[in-house]
């Protein structure tokens, strides 16, 4: 890995780990809400696997946040996992199923963005952290 990663400061570690886990509490919070509300198929038009797929973020996200808390290195990689597979879901959903765009899905911006930051963090917090 490059040498100057291994010299980022422990402050920012500490914060991109909190807000990275504050991130992943509010998909929690959306997903549950969305369970609780509508169940395992929340969004009629998508396919039941995706549905279920999304239900399952809500138990995912709220593991991933506990884990970032806790400064465990896992935490890190299942943030990066559970980032890329639910923006490569809602860009399929998007693009495939609605027939719609980025410009159209401030969710999907959000997303993106969000999935940046955890993916571009990654490299640099991990190190810091234990097993």
């Amino acid at each position: 890995m490059i040498a100057w990663m291994h010299r980022t400061p422990i402050w920012v570690v500490i914060v991109v780990g909190f807000i990275s886990a504050g991130l992943f509490l509010v998909g929690t919070v959306a997903h549950v809400a969305d369970l609780l509300h509508h169940g395992f198929h929340a969004y009629a038009w998508a396919p039941t696997w995706l549905n279920y797929y999304w239900s399952s973020l809500a138990l995912l996200d709220l593991l991933t946040a506990a884990l970032l808390i806790s400064g465990k290195r896992r935490g890190t990689d299942l943030a990066c996992v559970v980032m890329t597979t639910d923006l490569a879901a809602n860009w399929y959903a998007t693009y495939g199923i609605q027939h719609s765009g980025l410009a159209a899905q401030p969710g999907l911006q959000r997303l993106v963005v969000v999935t940046a930051f955890v993916l571009g963090t990654a490299p640099f917090v991990r190190r810091h952290l234990s097993g």
